[in-house]
């Protein structure tokens, strides 16, 4: 395990095209097929036939990721399995090759993602691979609320922004980290796929050092803010073996995520105005809109 101060991957893909040159690079050298991209945020993706290329800028060396899903795998965690041992480096870009998952049109079992989730905030921090870091959440760049409201201040109104500020003055001190154990720290629909083997858990990108309720916290909000049916949050809480629906930390860290997803998008709104719509759906909670609609683009 590794003390960095920096979480695996914490920033985007900002140059597409070089993604997609370090893409090819790696489908060439491994002979496989033209790649065809799948997405692009933290990371570009790309399917290669039966393959999956992620390219990606992190703040260690690629084999960290490598390394920690073969662990997790042993540990009982259904992750991705890789389909190369080695990493093609392209400049600052690294390019890592996965086994393609099938995905099977059934719901997700949340209460296997919950018995996966206990099962990793069991892990012992100390048998980690050295490789892989475990940050602190305090230092993703996305949880620095002063700098993220001065980013996004030429887009906020009074009263959007007295929302905010609100929440933000009711967990003034979410960055106490006690009971803290080893997070996945994304959990939500978007990072579990379902296959005929069962959930999968993807982007481990954002492992941490945290308190339980981090990995309880996207699915607190996912039915009110999300457009989830509601049984994601009990089915997980229950696979999990306890709800944290109370927990003081856990209400924090959902509210806040909420807070940095607002700012980001808004952020991305005033560079992009494809992404100032569902920025604006945002803002319409944080200005108390008692008929604020449920976000979108996660």
């Amino acid at each position: 395990m590794t003390a960095g101060v920096r979480a695996y991957i914490d920033r985007p893909i900002d140059d597409v095209a070089a993604a997609a040159a370090a893409a090819q690079v790696a489908a060439r050298r491994w002979g496989l097929d033209e790649p065809a991209m799948l997405r692009v945020g933290m990371n570009a993706i790309y399917r290669a036939g039966s393959c999956v290329l992620r390219v990606s800028a992190p703040s260690v060396p690629a084999t960290a990721s490598l390394e920690l899903m073969s662990f997790l795998a042993d540990a009982g965690v259904r992750v991705p399995t890789s389909a190369r041992s080695d990493v093609v480096v392209v400049d600052s870009l690294e390019v890592t090759c996965w086994e393609l998952l099938e995905p099977i049109d059934e719901p997700i079992d949340w209460m296997s993602v919950g018995r996966m989730v206990r099962t990793v905030h069991g892990l012992d921090r100390d048998a980690l691979p050295a490789s892989v870091p475990l940050p602190l959440p305090t230092s993703l760049p996305w949880w620095d609320f002063a700098a993220l409201l001065g980013h996004a201040e030429p887009a906020l109104d009074a009263d959007a922004r007295a929302g905010l500020e609100s929440a933000l003055a009711r967990h003034r001190d979410w960055q106490s980290l006690d009971g803290a154990v080893v997070c996945h720290g994304d959990v939500h629909p978007g990072n579990v796929v379902m296959t005929v083997e069962g959930a999968t858990l993807l982007d481990w990108d954002l492992l941490c050092w945290a308190p339980p309720g981090w990995d309880h916290a996207p699915l607190l909000t996912w039915a009110s803010r999300w457009g989830g049916d509601g049984t994601e949050y009990p089915a997980f809480a229950a696979g999990y073996g306890r709800s944290l629906a109370d927990d003081p930390s856990a209400g924090a860290f959902a509210e806040l995520r909420l807070v940095a997803a607002t700012l980001m998008r808004l952020i991305a709104g005033l560079r992009n105005p494809a992404a100032m719509p569902e920025a604006q759906r945002r803002l319409a909670y944080w200005r108390g809109d008692p008929d604020a609609p449920q976000w979108t683009a996660q």
